[in-house]
């Protein structure tokens, strides 16, 4: 039996039926990351002694039959920028490469809780801040369908290890697609929750009015298992909220008759490769044939998402960025005259360029004299388009498109060039600002045999919708099970 190549329900199932022991599958799964994992680089550590010693852990709760979730005993990573108590917690930045928190996140703890088994912490764009995890301090992560192209950032490690095999499922954060586009680029499946529905306690912040934790895994069904772990109120993250808990898996039925899916029409224009457009499409055709109702319609405001997401991201990561000062933790340089420049040597050697280009437009869209005419605007846009999403979903239960314009890019390619970098978000970015709900499944290929993944956006809190959908579309295609060969060369 292929240890490897089962989603993280069906390993679950044969662990608690004691066809197969846990320990047995996390050296497997750590054997694999030992042999493969220096052509990926999907890791930035790896948690071994850790690892096993959970691993035996949960394998007494499962003798004695104490162990309640269908995932307990699976091994699984967290993106890293998830605090677990006394391990690495890097960001992708040499400002934290030392880093070891002295608490778990709240995620962290409630698999814990569940019977997860840590496997490590996985590659990232510089706190999150990137769309081709090439920003890394710690050297690029390369996509395991091919390794002269990029995962998709920031949580390309995260999506690049399940493709791998190199985890059966990961948490990743998602501030404007950061979960949904490396999901497309290495053919398999992730969410973004509704924001609040997980706790970000723990979760190192970016944006905090859109960053979210989700999971990503080889379906949806998993996705739905892994929600139910760890959505829930916490009363450490006052932006949390009560929704959905222990019901994501029950509620899948594998069925969308009558269900009615929009098709933004802009969505489809300038500037998306025709191979990804059929491909979606396709899909969109697919659960119209199983019953679901499509139809297009405009959806205007699209084009004012990419300037007003980095325009507001930018500001929020300027707050947050503030604290690494050279004082308390993280690196401090060694030579400085006084505390004004301990606090430029630090973070000017402690940051990387695309952190610091996201601080300097931060500070300059909040300065005096421009707060109104860009901050304030972008909030006004922020709010038009909620708005229209409203609208939207006054109509439809869902809306499907793509979730990047394009395939996997080449490495280099568009880390020369920022603004096509940031553009590379046209999709996703939206989302976040009206804080919904997105889930991506891989759809298809393009000739060079390259994942295309869908989209679907759902109305808040309709997590059960999309991954249903997602689900029902999954039953009926195999593109979710396509794995890429060995040496990276496609499927």
């Amino acid at each position: 039996m292929k240890y490897l190549d089962v989603s993280a329900l069906s390993l679950g199932e044969r662990l608690k039926k004691r066809e197969i022991g846990v320990r047995e599958v996390t050296q497997a799964a750590l054997s694999r990351i030992a042999k493969k994992d220096g052509e990926y680089r999907a890791y930035l550590s790896v948690f071994q002694e850790e690892a096993l010693a959970q691993a035996d852990a949960v394998q007494k709760q499962l003798d004695a039959g104490e162990a309640v979730s269908p995932l307990a005993g699976v091994p699984m990573a967290l993106k890293d920028n998830i605090c677990v108590k006394d391990l690495p917690t890097t960001c992708g930045s040499k400002m934290l490469e030392r880093f070891c928190p002295p608490y778990d996140a709240t995620v962290t703890n409630r698999l814990r809780e569940a019977g997860a088994v840590m496997l490590g912490k996985l590659n990232m764009d510089e706190f999150a801040m990137g769309s081709t995890n090439e920003t890394s301090y710690f050297g690029a992560c390369k996509n395991p369908w091919d390794t002269g192209r990029v995962p998709g950032g920031s949580s390309g490690g995260a999506a690049a290890a399940v493709a791998a095999g190199e985890a059966y499922y990961t948490l990743g954060s998602d501030t404007g697609g950061s979960i949904r586009q490396p999901c497309s680029f290495c053919g398999v499946t992730g969410i973004k929750p509704t924001y609040g529905t997980v706790s970000r306690y723990g979760l190192v912040a970016y944006a905090s009015s859109l960053d979210q934790i989700g999971p990503i895994a080889r379906d949806a069904k998993d996705l739905a298992a892994v929600l139910d772990v760890i959505v829930g109120k916490d009363e450490r993250d006052a932006t949390s909220v009560t929704a959905g808990e222990n019901r994501y898996l029950s509620s899948l039925t594998g069925e969308v008759k009558g269900l009615k899916v929009g098709i933004p029409s802009d969505y489809f224009g300038e500037g998306l490769e025709e191979e990804v457009k059929e491909k979606v499409l396709a899909a969109a055709r697919k659960l119209e044939e199983m019953g679901a109702t499509v139809e297009e319609f405009p959806m205007p405001m699209v084009e004012y998402a990419i300037p007003a997401y980095y325009i507001i991201a930018s500001a929020e990561a300027t707050s947050n960025l503030s604290r690494y000062d050279g004082i308390k933790y993280g690196f401090r340089a060694e030579k400085f005259d006084d505390l004004i420049d301990l606090y430029i040597q630090s973070r000017s050697q402690g940051f990387g360029m695309e952190v610091k280009r996201r601080i300097m437009l931060g500070n300059f869209v909040l300065s005096s004299g421009y707060y109104d005419a860009y901050y304030k605007k972008a909030l006004q846009v922020k709010a038009l388009i909620k708005g229209e999403f409203d609208r939207a979903f006054e109509r439809f239960d869902l809306l499907l498109g793509p979730a990047a314009p394009t395939t996997a890019l080449k490495l280099g390619e568009s880390l020369s060039d920022p603004l096509k970098m940031y553009l590379g978000d046209i999709y996703t970015v939206s989302v976040n600002l009206a804080g919904l709900p997105g889930l991506v499944a891989p759809c298809g290929f393009d000739a060079q045999g390259l994942p295309v993944g869908m989209q679907l956006i759902g109305k808040p809190f309709g997590e059960t919708v999309l991954l249903n959908a997602a689900h029902a579309y999954q039953l009926a295609t195999d593109y979710h099970e396509k794995r890429p060969q060995e040496g990276g060369e496609g499927r």
